[in-house]
């Protein structure tokens, strides 16, 4: 269950032996259950074997779980926890799903602890790159291949604790000298991660070269950018910004190509038109491809609709109300979305007439939500079939990361005979998010008319007409195609000096709430919320607002009697089987997060 990450097939057998269950040479598992022979295995093809294989881990797929949506992927934790989505499918299903959306989760959460497993075996796979490099024979890799390996190696370790410390915030650091071996396994979580990850990333940034042979590999960029990120995530806007301008004005792909938004929205997403100029950093997919186990897009098979038998990351309805705009402007309406519902079929039966909302909204709507009577791909209008559950999960289907009805046979295929892989990359960093943070940058530290002009290039591209989803020639027949009118009353504008007029907060509010609908349902949500928190309790107003909404649009049973608790769930608790693992001489060494 390894990917094949492009050209690195050739060390497809030796991922065969690197399966070894890397995480379980530390406390983080109950004991070793199989031993990695570090001699055998320096070698040129064995050290890169093993760097595929810390690469390999970032879907999750492969690693000591058995929940395969674990991954750097956050439909649950990040979409599903926050106000993008509800979990779908039925009340009784996934019970660990429903306690992570309502908040209602605690320890002993079997999902949040595969996400714990997942994230340390991957850092435990790059320190054993790391570790294995030292014992390659002088003369076998030059310098310069040295050099890479251990950045690479350093950079995928610094993005897992990454993607741990937005979970937890509070979690141990592990390197190379962290082993089984040298019974140096219990390591605590109080002492800070952040400077450990900034160092990482610094590291891999001043080594990597900014171009490489395989488009899977991190170059010199993508290490900026998660180095930016992470000074996002403690809001350290003056230092993120002089390397988000650079990431701007001169980054770069892995296969050398300007960093720049793709010319439409939709094609963001296209399996075939991946790793493209807005790729920053991305995990490689594919399918059909002969290997053992599941290389496709597995972090994602929940944003599918139920027609393939997916629909449990049902977009919310007040994720579909922010696509409203105004009717004159095209502007968001920051403050009066949620006023009313954009019309929906919800209670409505298949048969039943039904005419889509006739008000303005963005464009991006259609292609991240799937809605009554619009066009879905070439699948066919929306309709009430494609819900299995409509009264639990509500009318809408998940649509970004899906792919057209024609491409069926060649890029997906089945997990466990029942839920989609695709070949779709899972995109961690995209370009339009770099644009974004940088306006975020420059309303708290910069200038606002900057911080309007970058959020316009985000908007831009999305009101590319050419773009905007069309009305079917064929209702009956979607396989012939697509006519040149609009599919809804698509409105969408510019911000024309109003963040100069109206001010720094209103200027805030229009970037978050652009980061809202852009990257709406690709797991960044949660942890935007999180972001902008800083214990004002921004999050939970936010999101209790939204649990009221939804339960009085709808019986929505998961949400009733929800409530976000202030100081507590902006953090997920760290897993109970972990702190019992980590316990040394009757005392735990990882210590519980507040309030849990």
């Amino acid at each position: 269950m390894k990917r094949a990450y492009h050209k690195l097939l050739m060390a497809a057998c030796l991922l065969s032996l690197v399966s070894f269950n890397a995480c379980q040479d530390s406390y983080l598992d109950v004991e070793p259950k199989g031993n990695l022979n570090e001699t055998a295995l320096a070698t040129k093809a064995g050290v890169n074997g093993l760097l595929i294989g810390a690469y390999s881990l970032l879907d999750g797929v492969g690693g000591p779980g058995t929940f395969f949506l674990t991954g750097v992927a956050n439909a649950i934790v990040g979409s599903m926890a926050a106000d993008d989505s509800h979990k779908g499918g039925t009340y009784g299903a996934q019970q660990d799903i429903n306690l992570i959306e309502n908040h209602s989760l605690d320890p002993s959460n079997g999902i949040i602890n595969e996400k714990w497993r997942v994230y340390y075996a991957g850092i435990q796979r790059a320190n054993d790159a790391l570790r294995v490099l030292e014992k390659v024979p002088a003369g076998e890799l030059t310098e310069q291949e040295i050099t890479q390996i251990r950045a690479e190696a350093v950079f995928i370790r610094a993005v897992q604790h990454l993607e741990a410390a937005k979970m937890w915030r509070n979690i141990p650091y592990l390197d190379e000298t962290v082993s089984f071996a040298s019974n140096n396994y219990y390591v605590d979580n109080t002492t800070p991660v952040w400077p450990k990850i900034e160092a990482d990333l610094n590291y891999a940034a001043g080594k990597l070269t900014p171009t490489k042979s395989e488009v899977g590999r991190a170059n010199s960029w993508a290490a900026k950018a998660f180095l930016a990120k992470a000074y996002m995530f403690q809001r350290k806007f003056t230092e993120a910004k002089p390397l988000l301008k650079d990431l701007i004005d001169n980054g770069v792909t892995a296969s050398g190509r300007k960093y720049a938004l793709v010319a439409l929205f939709a094609n963001t997403w296209l399996a075939s038109a991946k790793n493209s100029s807005e790729s920053v950093f991305a995990v490689q997919s594919s399918v059909n491809d002969g290997a053992v186990g599941y290389n496709g897009n597995a972090g994602e098979a929940l944003n599918t609709p139920t027609i393939r038998n997916g629909g449990t990351n049902q977009p919310s309805f007040s994720l579909v109300n922010s696509f409203k705009t105004d009717s004159i402007t095209g502007l968001p309406l920051l403050e009066t979305f949620n006023d009313t519902d954009m019309k929906h079929d919800l209670g409505l039966t298949v048969n039943e007439p039904f005419t889509p909302y006739a008000g303005t909204v963005d464009p991006r709507l259609d292609h991240t939500v799937g809605r009554r009577g619009i066009p879905y791909l070439d699948w066919g209008l929306h309709g009430r079939q494609w819900i299995i559950a409509q009264n639990e999960g509500g009318p809408f289907s998940a649509k970004k990361t899906w792919f057209n009805k024609a491409d069926l046979a060649k890029y997906s295929e089945l997990i466990d005979g029942w839920a989609d892989a695709t070949a779709n990359n899972y995109t961690m960093i995209r370009f339009a998010d770099v644009l974004l943070w940088a306006a975020e940058v420059e309303v708290e530290i910069g200038s606002l008319a900057e911080a309007e002009r970058l959020v316009n290039l985000v908007r831009a591209r999305a009101a590319n007409r050419e773009g905007w989803v069309k009305t079917y020639v064929d209702n009956n027949e979607p396989s012939k195609g697509f006519t040149n009118t609009p599919a809804a009353n698509y409105k969408i504008g510019l911000y024309t000096g109003q963040f100069t007029a109206k001010g720094k907060e209103f200027a805030r509010e229009s970037v978050r709430f652009e980061r809202k609908l852009e990257l709406a349902m690709e797991g960044h949500r949660f942890f935007d919320l999180q972001r902008y928190d800083n214990g004002t309790g921004y999050m939970a107003d936010v999101l209790n607002a939204y649990i009221k909404h939804e339960t009085t649009t709808y019986d929505y049973q998961i949400l009733k009697g929800a409530r976000f608790i202030k100081g507590k769930h902006e953090l997920y608790p760290i897993p109970l089987a972990q702190i019992d693992l980590s316990m040394q001489n009757g005392q735990a060494t990882l210590k519980q997060n507040p309030n849990y």
